[in-house]
């Protein structure tokens, strides 16, 4: 009792002497690039477009354009909203993670008396630092990128008669809404705090097996409850096209909502995708123990894969879109465009595609983060391993294989996801758009038109981000002595 009892009172010191030790935990640094990212994203998008209605007020033909200003906002608001969506589960997956990693320690601080809200809300206050300060590196970066950039394009364009305000108020909207986007994130990432018991101090880290994920009723029928609305609410927005071009509006909210019901059932949809793609990596011990590693921890794997699903879902979601844009107009003009207007629809697309790059790099990021923690999480399993025979070649080649496993498996679900997202939005706002001008009017059905070279980019994309992922844990999983991991 004695020595029980002495623990708390050592622990308030050891604390105060070291209050942020926590950030130099594993996915900290991961998290607050990510942070980072988002809000240097934001603040660069909203200084550009702001620069940009600077121009075309400057424009004596332009002048005030309502339209062009209101398609500018809604595009800002989409594309900061989108990268912030991504940020958001990846850093909520991130802390998941790591909450399964101090599974142990959170045990013993139960049997000592703290409670599992106090846990919960320390993880919060945590979040909440991590994102403040990504927040605020994002938006003294940005603002730097912003205003080089406005210098450049002024100086090369000769705009130097058009004024325009960079520091500017709004810029602090993107950084706030990403610290507390951060902050909402690992409140709910440590919802597992809640479940953890004082018996598992005896353990390490502790992550839900198959069967612990497919009995969580509440959360799985919350899933299925949201993708079946978004589902209905894609088919009432493309019935919607067939009249008004307004239906994209509704479809992008269903796209929302099945997406998120999609990432939050991810341990019920991803585990069939990861079992179909191990059978590829062959029979041998190295590849069956990758696989059997993907698959026995689904929720660790499905954390992992989520985010790369959801930066595939979106460059080819938009790819889709544009290309299928492009060949609806193309049949209105009779089977060719002006060249000019060609060149205006790449360009338009090349751009798209380089904003939500910045979403698929969040992902990635997040895949790299999560796949070190697992690794690190690991030791003991790792240790064990080598202790029974397995050369640190075979542990290298494991982790790779895991790696490439996800990002298979998450490639595989976010192109068809982007081929039936992307086809959605082109049908919703085009459907109401006659091909045939000499026809009477008439909906139009339009088929999807997946671009060859943006695929390619992907998967080679996807290629070089599994390398990638792996290099750091695989240096991990085997610069441990197996004593030493099995001691921990």
């Amino acid at each position: 009792m004695t020595a029980v009892a002495a623990v708390p009172a050592r622990m308030p010191r050891a604390a105060a002497s070291v209050p942020f030790a926590w950030l130099r935990e594993r996915g900290m640094g991961a998290s607050i690039l990510v942070a980072a990212l988002s809000s240097a994203f934001g603040v660069i998008l909203i200084s550009a477009t702001g620069y940009i209605a600077a121009m075309l007020r400057a424009d004596p033909y332009v002048g005030d354009s309502e339209t062009l200003a209101f398609v500018l906002g809604f595009l800002t608001i989409l594309l900061v909203g989108v990268a912030i969506y991504v940020a958001a589960i990846v850093t909520a997956n991130t802390f998941a993670t790591v909450v399964a990693g101090r599974t142990r320690r959170i045990a013993l601080l139960r049997l000592i008396g703290a409670s599992a809200q106090s846990q919960r809300r320390e993880v919060a206050r945590q979040g909440l630092i991590v994102g403040a300060i990504g927040a605020f590196l994002g938006l003294v970066a940005g603002t730097a990128v912003s205003a080089a950039g406005i210098a450049i394009t002024g100086r090369m364009l000769g705009l130097g008669d058009v004024a325009y305000t960079l520091v500017e108020p709004v810029l602090l909207l993107p950084a706030a809404i990403v610290a507390l986007t951060t902050w909402a994130a690992a409140w709910a990432g440590s919802r597992r705090v809640l479940t953890v018991t004082p018996l598992q101090a005896l353990g390490g880290s502790v992550e839900a097996s198959h069967g612990e994920v497919a009995h969580r009723t509440g959360r799985n029928v919350a899933a299925i409850v949201l993708f079946v609305a978004g589902g209905a609410l894609l088919a009432a927005g493309i019935a919607v096209g067939m009249v008004s071009p307004l239906g994209v509006v509704v479809a992008f909210v269903g796209g929302i909502l099945s997406f998120t019901g999609l990432a939050l059932g991810a341990t019920l949809v991803m585990p069939p995708v990861l079992r179909l793609v191990g059978r590829l990596f062959g029979r041998s011990a190295t590849a069956r123990l990758a696989a059997e590693n993907a698959l026995r921890h689904p929720e660790r794997s499905s954390r992992m894969a989520i985010g790369v699903v959801m930066g595939v879902t979106l460059v080819t979601m938009f790819a889709v879109a544009i290309e299928s844009v492009k060949a609806v107009m193309t049949a209105a003009g009779g089977g060719s465009l002006p060249d000019e207007l060609v060149t205006v629809l790449d360009t338009f697309s090349a751009i798209m595609m380089a904003l939500v790059g910045v979403s698929a790099v969040i992902a990635a990021v997040g895949l790299v983060n999560l796949l070190t923690i697992g690794v690190v999480q690991r030791r003991r399993e790792l240790g064990l391993l080598r202790a029974l025979g397995v050369s640190n070649g075979q542990v290298r080649r494991m982790v790779l294989l895991e790696a490439a496993h996800v990002t298979i498996a998450a490639l595989l679900a976010g192109l068809v996801l982007g081929i039936v997202y992307g086809w959605a939005g082109a049908q919703s706002l085009l459907g109401s758009v006659p091909v045939n001008p000499d026809l009477p009017p008439a909906p139009t059905l339009i088929w999807p038109a997946v671009p060859f070279w943006p695929i390619v980019v992907v998967i080679v994309a996807t290629a070089v981000l599994t390398l990638v992922a792996a290099v750091v844990p695989t240096r991990l999983a085997t610069r441990v002595a197996p004593v030493e991991a099995l001691a921990e």
